[in-house]
Parts: structure tokens; sequence; C-alpha cells
């Protein structure tokens, strides 16, 4: 029972530190803060991240895309995360269903995402993103 307990207890805080981190990319993105933004991923070229134009490997090339098609507040609009499902997939690996919402001045956009979070150094970060 005791083992239960801490395991639960150990589940519940990493997802709150996950739904944290994700609160506070939400925070940097309103600001327009895209350097703050990926603070939230993994500062690696093997990040993953699959968008609408395929697969792209590597933080800064990710970045550079966010600053690309994201390069004005009205393409930036506010951003809102709905998390559907958080699963502790093991001590170092979680992953993430959820939609996403820009309200934005030039047209509304939104879908789905699935995120890979590892533990790295103690931290949780995004090291595989796809949204669609």
């Amino acid at each position: 029972m005791f083992t239960t307990t801490l395991l639960w207890a150990q589940v519940n805080k990493d997802v709150k530190e996950i739904t944290d981190l994700m609160n506070r990319q939400t925070i940097s993105w309103n600001k327009g803060n895209l350097d703050e933004f990926m603070t939230g991923y993994w500062n690696n070229d093997s990040l993953m991240f699959v968008g609408k134009s395929g697969l792209t490997y590597g933080y800064a090339n990710a970045l550079n895309n966010y600053k690309k098609n994201y390069d004005s507040a009205g393409k930036m609009g506010k951003l809102f995360f709905e998390i559907l499902k958080v699963k502790k997939l093991s001590a170092e690996y979680c992953w993430v269903l959820g939609k996403f919402f820009l309200k934005r001045p030039v047209g509304d956009v939104g879908g789905t995402y699935t995120l890979l979070f590892k533990k790295i150094n103690g931290k949780w970060l995004i090291i595989a993103d796809h949204t669609s």
C-alpha cells in the first residue's frame, strides 16, 4: 500500500511539473517571446518536430521555423492548450496528448499535438513534438 501511494505521488508530481511547463510556455508565447517558449524543448540536435512542413530535427531548426512562421504578434495571437491525456511511460518518459488553439487577428487556427517528454538532468523537456 505504501509503495503504491509513493508511486502515485511521483506520477502526480511529474504531471504537475509537465503541466506547469506547458503553462509557462503559454505565458511566453502570449508575451511574444519564442526564445522563452522554446526552453520547454530539449536543446539538442536530436529534438524531433513533426508539423505541416514534415519532419524537422534540431532545436535551432525548430526555433528558426517558429520565428519564420510566427514573425508578428498578429501571426502569434494568443495560445491556448487543452491537455487531454498525460501518460507516464516510465521514470524518465511521459507522453501528452492535447489540443492547441491560436486566437489571431489574421485568422484563428488550432489542431492536436502529441508530445514526448524526457526527464533530463532532473527537468522534464519535450524531445519530440507532433503537431497538426
